[in-house]
């Protein structure tokens, strides 16, 4: 079993080295993973100029790019062989309901996902977390399961761990998306210049958070596991969108 590993806090965070010490006690890794942080890059690619990769002395690859930037060179040539799965995390925070549509840490899991490999995107929920040895323990529970049990092949999973010690993790559930209400609005102010600069708001509140929701696992205390697809098409929209396109203006 070859695992790839990434994240989008960056090649130094404390994240990325839980998870890898604890998958390198069962499988061989490769860590590919962004020179800086790069929270919230989504599935964004570098296409309007090179990509260098420079080998770390712990023998992780930083990369100075984008999460998706570092799953899709792995995957495409930079790794001699071919991994068997991704793994991306530990993120230092929740990625939560419509967190995923930002997350550097779920794009590269997405990546590795459209790029044929079983994957899981793993966040250390909170705004300052500790206990990343839970949620590496987490990571070592979903490879071992789906080694045995491969996820079909339009599904990954995002994975939000609570920030607490492993024997009060509750278990672990399959949950859906919350939704947080919209974000709070940008925050204008000034450069050293005067010039008119801004900051984008924190998000929003949770607003669809009851039971069955990955936002109502975390706060119940068990690890909230929600299958994400590839295929965002709206299968049960296509015939309403044909007699919409039908009628006549």
């Amino acid at each position: 079993m070859h695992i790839l590993i990434s994240n989008d806090d960056g090649y130094l965070a404390q994240g990325i080295n839980a998870l890898a010490n604890a998958l390198a006690q069962h499988a061989k890794v490769s860590v590919v993973c962004p020179d800086k942080n790069r929270s919230a890059a989504s599935n964004s690619l570098t296409l309007d100029m090179p990509l260098r990769a420079t080998l770390c002395d712990n023998g992780f690859v930083r990369v100075d790019g984008t999460p998706t930037d570092c799953v899709h060179l792995a995957i495409t040539g930079l790794l001699e062989h071919e991994p068997d799965m991704v793994f991306a995390g530990i993120n230092h925070g929740a990625n939560l309901g419509d967190d995923v549509l930002y997350s550097g840490t779920v794009a590269a899991a997405t990546e590795g996902r459209f790029l044929g490999l079983p994957a899981v995107a793993i966040s250390l929920v909170g705004s300052d977390p500790k206990h990343f040895d839970t949620a590496a323990e987490v990571a070592v529970t979903l490879m071992r399961k789906i080694q045995a049990y491969p996820l079909p092949q339009d599904t990954l999973l995002n994975v939000n761990v609570p920030d607490l010690p492993l024997d009060q993790i509750k278990g672990l559930l399959s949950t859906r998306l919350g939704q947080r209400h919209k974000a709070e609005a940008v925050i204008r102010t000034n450069d050293p210049r005067g010039h008119t600069i801004y900051w984008v708001g924190p998000p929003g509140c949770e607003q669809d958070a009851g039971p069955g929701t990955d936002f109502d696992a975390i706060r119940n205390g068990y690890v909230s596991i929600t299958p994400l697809q590839l295929d965002l098409t709206r299968y049960d929209r296509m015939e309403g969108l044909r007699e919409w396109l039908a009628l006549e203006t």
